[in-house]
């Protein structure tokens, strides 16, 4: 098989979480760690980073990675879901693994996929660590794909687990209240390891307090260690200035990151405490820090955050989708105080649409769309149940003619907005 053949074989013979939600989903790590021996626990072979959350969890992790790279250390990166090619998943020092080693490693273990039938995360995972192991990676940096107590990537006992925050997101899957979640997101943390909370919530506080003392770890709260500022933001270089301070330390950087959204003032604090903790057992300094932040996408090849498409007119992409995602995302569009926002946007067929639609402006004009994915919600009853709140805008089966025509009604002083879904903004970028 080439590559290409070799990516429809696991798409089309591996539940999909992406392609079909809620059905490929796992609630047990049975498969996980059955492939864990077969083979013979590579996640064993290498120092990690854990990280979970509803939001922030990939800006996070590209940061983190980042840094560790400017320390000089070989750093390896599992995040998901990709944009536009598989192998973005899984990266080391930014490079993503080769073509040529995703063929080798389906080929050669056909029988065990074949035997277990896992889910297309599970062999991601397995092929993730096996690739890190073989490559003897001095870190990786590893990204939950949903939840934590049960993720495929919860084999690992990490030098460090963290949380960014909790919202509601998956709630079908992980409880509806911000507590059920806090629950299968605390699954992370590990007896004795220590453990970094991005957001204090009053509803979650408690239940990772709790979880940490039970497991006797160490447990820190970002935003009460940080205070992080973000500043000016250059549309026409992306770049955003931020100031950072510690709140207990004598960390201060007054600096500038290619990630121009908003919320990075929650995300940052977070890796600030991170490298503060792993500075003990790697040599990170304040300029690797610092570094690190400025040159996330460049290190990493992070996209989709806030990512400016085009200037005239202002075109941004972001792949928030959840309320608390796309309330910081919304908020800010209006900041720049543009003369009219056209919204491409497009949602999977699982989302509450009652918990995000409320949160767009009424006086934006919608292109409503879908993703070429079998979970994208059929653009004509969005248009339907966006209407019923006075949303106005026409719908469009295909995201890139979507965006063509917002492209082309859209003038010099306004701006064009893609997003609601991951997908859609992977079928624009």
């Amino acid at each position: 098989m080439n590559y290409n053949e070799t990516i429809e074989f696991l798409y089309s013979q591996l539940p999909v979480f992406h392609m079909i939600g809620k059905a490929a989903y796992k609630a047990n790590l049975d498969n996980t760690l059955a492939l864990d021996s077969y083979f013979r626990y590579p996640h064993r072979k290498f120092r990690t980073v854990h990280i979970a959350g509803t939001n922030g969890k990939g800006s996070v992790s590209h940061m983190l990675s980042s840094v560790f790279q400017e320390a000089g250390y070989k750093t390896a990166l599992f995040t998901s879901p990709h944009l536009k090619d598989y192998r973005e998943r899984i990266r080391i020092n930014g490079k993503m693994i080769t073509e040529k080693a995703v063929v080798a490693f389906v080929e050669n273990n056909t029988g065990i996929i074949n035997e277990l039938r896992p889910s297309f995360f599970e062999m991601s995972v397995a092929m993730a660590f096996d690739y890190f192991a073989r490559e003897k990676v001095d870190i990786a940096i590893i990204e939950t794909g949903l939840g934590g107590r049960l993720d495929s990537t919860n084999i690992i006992d990490p030098l460090l687990s963290i949380i960014t925050n909790i919202g509601y997101d998956h709630m079908d899957l992980l409880g509806d209240t911000l507590g059920k979640i806090a629950i299968e997101k605390a699954g992370i943390i590990k007896k004795k390891i220590p453990v970094v909370i991005g957001e204090t919530n009053p509803e979650t506080e408690n239940v990772f307090m709790q979880k940490a003392m039970e497991a006797g770890s160490k447990i820190y709260f970002a935003d009460k260690l940080y205070k992080c500022s973000m500043g000016e933001m250059n549309y026409l270089t992306g770049e955003r200035k931020y100031m950072l301070s510690g709140l207990e330390n004598l960390v201060r950087i007054d600096s500038k990151t290619g990630l121009g959204g908003d919320y990075q003032s929650m995300n940052i604090p977070v890796v600030a405490c991170a490298a503060d903790i792993l500075k003990d057992k790697y040599d990170i300094t304040e300029d690797h820090l610092k570094n690190g932040i400025e040159k996330a996408i460049e290190n990493t090849g992070l996209s989709g955050r806030w990512q400016i498409l085009n200037n005239k007119p202002l075109v941004i992409c972001d792949t928030g989708h959840n309320k608390e995602g796309l309330s910081y995302v919304i908020r800010q569009l209006a900041s720049i105080n543009p003369k009219r926002i056209h919204f491409v946007i497009g949602f999977v067929n699982d989302k509450d649409l009652s918990l995000v639609l409320p949160l767009f402006p009424k006086d934006a004009f919608y292109y409503f769309t879908k993703a070429q994915v079998p979970r994208a919600l059929d653009p004509n009853i969005l248009k339907e149940k966006a209407g019923e709140l006075g949303l106005k805008g026409e719908a469009y089966d295909n995201a890139g003619e979507a965006y063509r025509v917002a492209i082309a009604k859209a003038s010099d002083d306004e701006i064009v907005f893609i997003g609601g879904s991951t997908f859609v903004v992977a079928e624009v970028v």
